[in-house]
């Protein structure tokens, strides 16, 4: 039997940074890279695949890329011409999506699947440097909504994969505000991750009821004036069950703090 998998939630940053050139900070970018390629080792063994539920994907019902060759999905715009030239030839995996929808059609959920959706770069971005496309990736959507309860009893459905080798990482950002990444909003960053580690590392049962809440925590409209990039971490934490959230990474980006969980590990956090 595989060793059961952890879940993690990463944050992606933004556009296609640490694939090409884009003013950055070096080190900002050279410590989130670090920790994309940390997240290998974060499961105690290879899975057999990865599902991933990026925030840059969102359908009437969950749906899933079957796939067996997935396109690259460059969903961004303004960026240099490299950042169209990104290649990641992971394999898709045809059976997985089929499983996915299995899950989460005996739990209640319609389901769909999509045989044309690519890689968008919510997956690509982070992955490629996890993973150079040697372990298949399936992605799935967010539900139309966005309702955090929702995607906690999503992520509750899936969680039979983690005891099938499939580690199941959400990608997005802790905080995502395209306009408040200034110095007048890093009190408010401050207190709503202040506010998240708490909730996600502490009681699980505690943790879905925040979870759920979410727009109740301190300046939580100021960090996600909408919420699509929050929601990935809802159906990990979903998925872990009882299993306590870590804190795997937290570094700035455009100088706000952005932070990662995994659920369930218990290899070393990256640095």
């Amino acid at each position: 039997m595989p060793e059961r998998m952890p879940t993690a939630f990463v944050p992606h940053a933004g556009g296609p940074v640490g694939h090409v050139e884009m003013g950055l900070p070096t080190a900002e970018v050279d410590d989130i890279v670090s920790y994309w390629r940390s997240l290998r080792d974060l499961p105690g063994a290879t899975p057999n695949a990865v599902l991933a539920v990026s925030a840059h994907w969102e359908a009437r019902v969950p749906t899933v890329m079957s796939s067996s060759n997935p396109p690259m999905l460059y969903d961004y715009g303004g960026f240099p011409p490299q950042a169209y030239q990104i290649t990641w030839p992971a394999p898709g995996d045809p059976a997985l999506a089929t499983r996915v929808r299995e899950l989460l059609e005996r739990a209640g959920f319609e389901s769909a699947d999509d045989p044309k959706r690519g890689f968008d770069h919510g997956t690509f971005v982070p992955f490629k440097m996890t993973y150079p496309a040697d372990v298949p990736v399936v992605q799935l959507s967010l539900k139309a909504g966005l309702d955090a309860g929702e995607h906690l009893r999503i992520g509750r459905a899936l969680a039979p994969l983690r005891d099938e080798g499939v580690f199941i990482v959400g990608s997005g950002d802790s905080f995502h505000n395209l306009r408040g990444f200034t110095s007048e909003f890093r009190k408010r960053s401050d207190a709503f991750h202040a506010w998240l580690i708490e909730s996600v590392t502490g009681d699980a049962k505690e943790r879905d009821r925040k979870l759920s809440d979410w727009t109740s925590a301190p300046c939580a409209r100021d960090c996600h004036p909408r919420e699509e990039h929050l929601i990935p971490l809802m159906v990990v934490a979903g998925a872990a069950g009882e299993d306590l959230g870590t804190v795997t990474w937290r570094g700035p980006f455009l100088g706000i703090e952005q932070v990662g969980f995994h659920f369930g590990a218990t290899v070393r956090r990256h640095p």
